[in-house]
Formats: C-alpha cells, structure tokens, sequence
C-alpha cells in the first residue's frame, strides 16, 4: 500500500454530503469544569454505533462502485469499525465479514454479530498485518480499510468542519490516535479553514508509536504494552499513513493509563458522559494542558463503546 494523500477541503465536504442522515452531526459542549473551563467534548460516542467511525466507513461505502459492493463489504477492526461497517451492511443488506484480534472484547463482538456480521479472529500481529496490507482473505468483497484510505480520511474530516462551525475561535484540538486516519482527517480539515490551529494525537504510554516515530524522525517499532484502552495503540506507525500524520499533525501528547481512568470518571461525574479509554483519551490530554490552557481546545471523544463491567470498575477507582 502506498502512501496516502492528505485530502481537500473540497474532498470532506463532498463526504459530509454523503454520509448525511446516516451520520449524524455530533454535539460540542463545554466540559464545565472550573480548572479547565478552556475544555470542550466533540461527542463522538453519540453516533448510532457508537463511534466517529460510522463516518469515514459510510463515505467509504458510498464511493464503492456496484460491482465491489457484490460480494459484500468487511474490514479489519478492534471494535468500532467492524461495528460501523456491519451496520452500514444491514443498512445495504449486503454480507459483511469482520476480521479481529483475537482478545477483542466481548461488548464489541456481540453487536457486530446481532448485526449480521461473520467475525474472523486472528492473532493480534496478523489483525495488525491485513490494516497495514487494506485486505484479508477472508474478505471476498470490498475491504474498507479503518483508517489507511482517502475516503476513511475525507470522512472522519467531517468532525473537522463541525467543530469549526460550531467553535470558530478554537486554539487547539486534541484527537485519539489508532492508526491516524480520524487525528488526520480532521487536521487537514482545521489547517484548511483555521490554519496556524494545531491538532494533537493523543496517546497512551507503552501504545505510542507516534510519539516514538516524532522523536525519531520515521516510523520505529516499539514494544507494545496492552491495556483496556483496546481501541487506540499500536506497535507502528505505519509506512502508509507516516508521510501524511507527520505533516499535518502538531505533535502527540502521551498519557498515562490512570490519566485515561480519570478522565472518565469525570466524563461521567460532570458531563454525564459514558466513553471508552480510546475516547476519553483526548480529554486525558487536553487536561495536561499540552494543548494549551488559554483559548477553546477541542477534545474528541471518539467512542463509547465499553464493556459495562469495565466501566463499572473504573467508575469505582
């Protein structure tokens, strides 16, 4: 796979075309905390499956001419993806295969399967390997690649626009980083109506390639140290997405696990918000201040799709 092309502005408001009425536009609040008034949520996990995913996957399906569409659509996801992409499919009424890690939670298998989906587990490095190759051969039809493609980019740069519009005066956004495809779609939509606003990854410690890959000026390989926080973390950076995150991307902010425990028990106590730790996340980061403490800064939470045992554990510290 090559590299991918940053997109247009021209490029993600033809995607915020597309998707309307099967994405919708997501709210911005502020999170009302008084030592960080400057803190506002794009509130992601308020999509219909639970995730900015439905996004970039529903644009995605949009460009796909008739004939890749006939033998049904599947992708390679930890959770939010497959789920966006199985309920795209119902939406269709096309076969849709979902290849994942092999410990991917419970609480995001079981929807992908009430949704129809034919779920494919593969060791850990092998899930990672068809992301990074955007195929797998237990996909026969279109494969839409979570985050490595225009499409995926052009879509989840949608955000981007809604934020803007919403927050015109914002310093700064902070965004989960997976595989790069939402932190940089909604960085090359920022750059192109607010340029001079950074948007930072958010990353969490022993799962931030990015950060490793900054610092060492390419893509290297670091020993991945797992955690509940499923839906962000690699051991990679991958050779397709480097050229386009290294360029438009402030740099990334790396937290720690409890920092990601905290912020949603404050998202809970104060937002009356549930997220996942992917989602919660960003708003980990923005916390540190790194992003700036002065103007607006955005917080994307990306998710809220999490198990509620896990929930329940974490709610009780």
């Amino acid at each position: 796979m090559g590299p991918v092309e940053a997109v247009s502005l021209d490029d993600i408001r033809a995607a915020a075309r597309r998707i309307r009425g099967l994405a919708v536009r997501t709210p911005l609040l502020s999170l009302g905390a008084a030592d960080a008034s400057n803190v506002h949520l794009k509130l992601e996990n308020l999509q219909p499956v639970g995730s900015f995913k439905v996004r970039g996957a529903a644009n995605s399906v949009a460009l796909q001419a008739p004939d890749e569409l006939a033998g049904g659509i599947g992708t390679a996801s930890a959770g939010n993806m497959g789920r966006a992409v199985a309920w795209l499919a119902r939406q269709r009424g096309l076969a849709c295969t979902v290849v994942v890690p092999d410990d991917a939670p419970a609480a995001k298998l079981e929807p992908m399967r009430q949704l129809g989906a034919t779920i494919v587990r593969e060791p850990f490095e092998r899930w990672w390997q068809a992301m990074v190759d955007g195929r797998h051969p237990a996909i026969e039809g279109a494969f839409l690649n979570a985050f490595a493609s225009e499409p995926m980019i052009a879509g989840d740069g949608t955000i981007g626009l809604e934020i803007v519009d919403e927050l015109p005066d914002i310093s700064a956004v902070v965004v989960p980083f997976g595989g790069g495809g939402l932190s940089s779609g909604i960085a090359c939509a920022i750059r192109a109506l607010r340029p001079g606003v950074p948007v930072y990854a958010a990353e969490v410690e022993g799962a931030a390639p990015l950060a490793a890959a900054l610092d060492a000026g390419a893509p290297v390989t670091i020993e991945l140290q797992r955690s509940f926080v499923d839906g962000i973390g690699s051991s990679r950076v991958t050779d397709a997405m480097w050229p386009l995150v290294s360029t438009v991307l402030a740099g990334s902010i790396v937290v720690s696990v409890d920092e990601v425990r905290a912020a949603m028990r404050l998202l809970v106590s104060r937002a009356r918000v549930v997220a996942e730790g992917a989602g919660a996340a960003a708003l980990a980061a923005a916390l540190t201040g790194r992003a700036g403490s002065r103007g607006p800064v955005v917080a994307v939470i990306s998710g809220g799709n999490i198990d509620p045992p896990l929930l329940a554990a974490t709610l009780r510290g």
